[in-house]
């Protein structure tokens, strides 16, 4: 086989012609090609992760609002629970306190009805005590009935500081006269002996007027100008009558 040098560096020619032929018309295109679907391919790629990224993302956001709505249901049915248990209570507590003021409203009803009726017996007793006590007073001589009531009022009077009998003795004074008001007329040794009696306590020089009130039941009131003294069943029966009263009023 012959080398020639011709051929050879000819062949290098048309060898380097092809390849710069290659590299021009179709390595550089190739490459180019290559190149814009590789950054095609990177770009979807990077779009994939930005969407991967993005779902990821709103994943996590659905997540926490599950979450979030799940705690918000939790302490909302809490809270309505411990409403409804408040409420309960607080219905629980407005229920004892009605029954127990009705209880109460029962109870002073019964109290007050029974002190009332109380009250009622009472006066009723009292009434029929002093009518009894009125009868068997009427059946008592009269003379006994007088000498019991001014040996009370001499009683009285002589229990009396010595300044109070002064300043009475001084109210009859100067023809000023003492008037004894009785439930029934005094017989006159009766009215005598009261006179004397009383003079002397309050002073010889009194005088004394008589006077006559059935309203007294019994005793006797001794009027001086400024006082009144009053040992009658009148007063002791108003006295009684009043303290019922007052226990009536007092419940």
């Amino acid at each position: 086989m012959h080398f020639g040098w011709s051929t050879f560096a000819l062949q290098t020619v048309n060898f380097a012609i092809l390849v710069w032929l290659l590299h021009r018309f179709l390595y550089k295109p190739v490459l180019h090609l290559i190149d814009a679907r590789r950054g095609e391919i990177d770009k979807q790629y990077a779009d994939a992760q930005a969407a991967e990224a993005q779902a990821e993302t709103r994943l996590a956001a659905v997540q926490a609002e599950r979450e979030k709505i799940a705690g918000e249901r939790a302490s909302a049915l809490k809270q309505a629970a411990a409403q409804a248990e408040e409420q309960a209570a607080a219905r629980r507590a407005q229920a004892e306190r009605d029954a127990a003021a009705t209880l109460a409203s029962a109870h002073k009803s019964l109290a007050d009805e029974r002190a009332l009726a109380l009250a009622e017996a009472r006066r009723a007793a009292l009434d029929l005590g002093a009518d009894i006590a009125g009868r068997l007073l009427a059946q008592v001589p009269m003379k006994l009935r007088t000498e019991a009531w001014i040996d009370r009022i001499e009683h009285h009077l002589a229990s009396l500081p010595k300044p109070e009998v002064e300043a009475l003795a001084r109210q009859v004074g100067d023809g000023v006269p003492l008037k004894i008001v009785t439930a029934s007329t005094l017989p006159p040794e009766a009215a005598d002996l009261w006179r004397s009696r009383l003079r002397q306590i309050l002073g010889d020089d009194i005088t004394v007027d008589y006077g006559v009130d059935p309203g007294l039941v019994a005793g006797a009131e001794l009027h001086f100008p400024r006082a009144i003294l009053r040992f009658s069943w009148q007063s002791a029966l108003a006295a009684m009558r009043a303290e019922i009263e007052a226990d009536g009023n007092a419940h």
